[in-house]
């Protein structure tokens, strides 16, 4: 004999309905629940795995070498101009290797040489950081929107700066 699926039915000694009935009869707010309808009459719950990452639109290898990049050249700068999204995915980055230029011990010093490109900018990094962001224990650079769009593709642009 086949394994037949079951479906609630309604209870016939009462006129309520089964309880998984009554949810889809009662036509009830699926925002209550946390559910969203999908265009079959599903419900279901959305998750959000993976989401931790931008992905920047590019495999592993080629997003960390962006990613290094632009810390490097904000470590650099002090300043640059790029998307919105890498700016905020490269903020936690920035924060990382001032974090490790305060710290100022061996290891970090390697951490710092493992991701920066420029092994002259460690140097001054590890100079310079513990006085300047004495007083601030994180929070050491900061994204501003700007109000165009770049021409072409008309992406959210963003400016990244350490304080």
């Amino acid at each position: 004999m086949p394994h037949v699926a079951r479906v609630a039915q309604p209870c016939l000694r009462s006129s309520k309905p089964a309880p998984l009935q009554s949810l889809f009869l009662q036509g009830a707010d699926t925002a209550s629940f946390g559910l969203s309808q999908v265009h079959n009459g599903c419900k279901l719950f959305a998750m959000r795995h993976g989401k931790k990452l931008a992905r920047l639109g590019r495999p592993a290898d080629q997003r960390k070498a962006l990613v290094r990049n632009l810390t490097t050249e904000v470590l650099r700068h002090g300043k640059i101009r790029t998307t919105a999204v890498k700016a905020k995915a490269i903020r936690k980055y920035v924060d990382k290797m001032i974090g490790l230029a305060k710290r100022g011990d061996l290891h970090a010093r390697r951490q710092a040489l493992a991701f920066v490109f420029d092994k002259d900018l460690v140097r001054r990094m590890f100079e310079k950081v513990p006085d300047t962001y004495a007083d601030r224990t994180s929070g050491y650079c900061r994204v501003l929107k700007e109000q165009k769009v770049r021409r072409g593709d008309a992406a959210v642009m963003a400016t990244i700066e350490l304080l």
